[in-house]
């Protein structure tokens, strides 16, 4: 039987929620957006929208089972795993697609003439499906044998059922030996440090072509390389808030991992998981702020669906009420 909800589970929980209440609708948005207006379906945009699909799935999916973990429920060692590992896979799913939306801003500004051609549509598709067939592999490795459970049987009575429940919590069935060095120190820091050089080789790239003198005219390459420095930046900053979320957690792994007789202070742990948390919600207010054909088709969104339709649905009602006069 679960304890009673203590009054710092009540906050935490709250604030888990209002995460998944920013999150959920506004990279619903972000999809929308893309599949609304036709100058944001190149292939950079379709990272995002996976990216968005992830944020969306952290926010509907991954933030209802933390806070049931969080609960501690008594539960079968498989069932508690199952809950804990999609959040392994959406972590990885989102580190990819930054990945690949680098790798494409880096193609946009080294080979612009031959970019379309390079990354089709289909090309860009197959990228996607690798990103998450990847993320399925990597959060679902847990599933597969690297997990607490035989660690936990050793200390099992010898007499004890076949069944074994416990109280489910993340770091009772995930083995942090899994978390440090194949999550964090293959599937976490290599694509961070690889994106931090693609970002600097791109913003070199931009810097040297801005610098040389062009002749003007309609499709004068300083325009095209401002365009690239300006999106480039935001996107590089979507990349720094997504390191400035996970790293801490992964530092408090390493800590766990590396220094057991260390004590890490509950709160920290806490802050570091809202920090994750709320990367989520993160990102479509960088587009919103930062993008330019983000913020027009958001508010062509609103304008479309919200606030002129509900003003058409006023000016009806009064229209209907005026004969009654």
């Amino acid at each position: 039987m679960a304890h009673p909800i203590s009054a710092f589970q009540a906050a935490y929980i709250s604030i888990e929620v209002l995460i998944a209440l920013v999150s959920v609708p506004g990279n619903i948005l972000v999809i929308w957006a893309v599949k609304m207006n036709q100058a944001l379906r190149d292939a950079t945009f379709c990272f995002i929208v996976s990216l968005a699909v992830a944020d969306v799935a952290v926010g509907a999916l991954v933030i209802p089972l933390a806070i049931i973990i969080n609960i501690g429920p008594q539960t079968e060692f498989y069932s508690c795993l199952m809950v804990a590992c999609p959040v392994l896979i959406l972590t990885e799913s989102s580190i990819l697609a930054l990945l690949a939306i680098a790798v494409d801003r880096y193609l946009r500004v080294k080979i612009p003439v031959r970019y379309k051609s390079v990354v089709t549509p289909r090309r860009a598709a197959v990228a996607i499906a690798c990103c998450w067939i990847v993320s399925l592999l990597v959060g679902l490795t847990p599933m597969f044998g690297w997990n607490n459970l035989s660690k936990m049987r050793r200390t099992q009575e010898p007499n004890a059922s076949q069944e074994f429940i416990i109280t489910c919590q993340f770091e009772t069935v995930i083995s942090m030996e899994y978390m440090v060095y194949f999550n964090f120190f293959v599937w976490v820091l290599p694509p961070l440090l690889l994106m931090l050089l693609i970002y600097l080789e791109v913003f070199n790239l931009i810097r040297k072509q801005l610098n040389k003198k062009v002749s003007s005219s309609s499709n004068d390459p300083q325009k095209y390389y401002g365009k690239e420095l300006k999106i480039a930046k935001s996107l590089a900053l979507v990349l720094f808030l997504f390191a400035l979320s996970w790293l801490p957690l992964h530092v408090l792994n390493c800590i766990t991992l590396f220094c057991p007789s260390c004590e890490t202070p509950h709160i920290l742990t806490y802050i570091a998981i809202f920090l994750t948390h709320g990367n989520s919600a993160m990102n479509p207010i960088v587009y919103a702020f930062r993008i330019k054909k983000f913020r027009t088709a958001f508010l062509q969104i609103w304008n479309q669906y919200f606030c002129c339709k509900t003003a058409k649905n006023a000016t009806g009602s009064t229209t209907t009420a005026e004969p009654a006069n």
